[in-house]
């Protein structure tokens, strides 16, 4: 009785690559996309009811000074860590 545990550890990347593609089309209604981070892009999907709050058309102001409209990542990037976007977005969720 024995684990073959070299098949588990192959799976987990093809999983993490088919999880990482689907994840990127599917955005549910009243929803969009947004790419946080500043070395590595990771994206998140929030509500639109979050463009209304000062704070969060701080970010989108920051995000046209430094991008304009012409995103690196092909949608709307935020140019602040993941951790202070986490942060904002838990904030903004419980007021």
């Amino acid at each position: 009785m024995g684990f073959r545990l070299p098949r588990i550890v192959n799976a987990k990347p093809s999983l993490k690559r088919t999880l990482s593609s689907s994840e990127t089309s599917v955005v549910p209604k009243g929803h969009f996309a947004v790419y946080v981070g500043e070395a590595e892009k990771k994206r998140f999907v929030v509500p639109i009811s979050f463009l209304k709050h000062p704070s969060f058309q701080n970010l989108l102001s920051r995000a046209e000074e430094e991008y304009g409209f012409d995103h690196p990542m092909g949608a709307l990037t935020i140019p602040c860590s993941e951790e202070a976007f986490i942060d904002l977005t838990c904030s903004l969720q419980s007021s």
